[in-house]
């Protein structure tokens, strides 16, 4: 079985507090956008997990592909040993979600091998338990949400008339430090507001609260995202805690 991971962008992104359980309360819209990860699961007498395409560093254990397939193995322990490969495409450490999205995918294609019959509340669950970002890839479409990431509801944005272009800098950023250099704030308007607004309004209030001080850190981010505008981008934004970045161009 193979099944395509897609990535996603951030449409604003607000960090509101800090959470007693240590994580963040935010405000953001999941954008899905075509550029995938490949990830094919089939049965097998050992369990196996391989990987080409961008080279992926550290412990495999650590993979959310892996960690997906041992969290339902853990309720269900009639599935069977998989192989699980996956072709990297995604960029890691870019604020995309590539990674979020191939473990939601595992969970997805071991439902369907294994006949589970887990409903979509059931799988999104499960994503959450694996991070963040990973039940808005059970969605897989525009997305409000709140919570640490995980409280989603689906929300019409119409981009068909744009065309979305991705910026990769080659810059690692881990989140960790990204969210250690934020004063969490509540903000006047919220993003669920500003995204019903014209698209054209977006540059002056959509606003990104991980930019100033990851731009701080790597100026040339910062002229990445201006050069998006002299290109002629409508919006122009960093993605999650970065370092990806991409503009808003009008298809006329």
């Amino acid at each position: 079985m193979i099944q395509f991971s897609p990535c996603k962008i951030n449409l604003g992104l607000s960090i509101l507090e800090k959470r007693t359980d240590g994580f963040h309360a935010l405000e953001t819209v999941f954008y899905p956008v075509a550029l995938h990860d490949i990830v094919e699961l089939v049965p097998a007498k050992l369990f196996a997990f391989t990987h080409t395409g961008i080279s992926i560093p550290g412990d495999t254990s650590n993979n959310l592909c892996v960690k997906a397939y041992h969290l339902l193995k853990a309720d269900y322990p009639h599935i069977g040993d998989v192989k699980i490969h996956l072709h990297k495409n995604i960029p890691m450490g870019a604020g995309l979600g590539g990674g979020s999205a191939d473990g939601s995918t595992v969970l997805q294609l071991l439902n369907e091998l294994f006949k589970l019959n887990l409903s979509k509340t059931q799988l999104l669950n499960y994503a959450a338990e694996l991070g963040s970002d990973c039940p808005f890839f059970i969605f897989n479409e525009a997305c409000h949400a709140t919570g640490r990431g995980e409280i989603l509801a689906p929300i019409s944005i119409d981009l068909s008339n744009y065309t979305i272009v991705l910026v990769h800098p080659g810059i690692h950023i881990a989140t960790p430090w990204a969210f250690q250099q934020l004063t969490p704030c509540v903000k006047e308007k919220t993003i669920a507001e500003i995204i019903k607004q014209p698209i054209d309004t977006w540059k002056a209030e959509l606003i990104n609260d991980f930019e100033a001080p990851v731009f701080k850190a790597y100026p040339a981010l910062e002229n990445f995202k201006n050069n998006l505008y002299k290109q002629g981008a409508i919006y122009a934004s960093m993605s999650g805690s970065g370092s990806s970045l991409f503009g808003i161009f009008s298809k006329g």
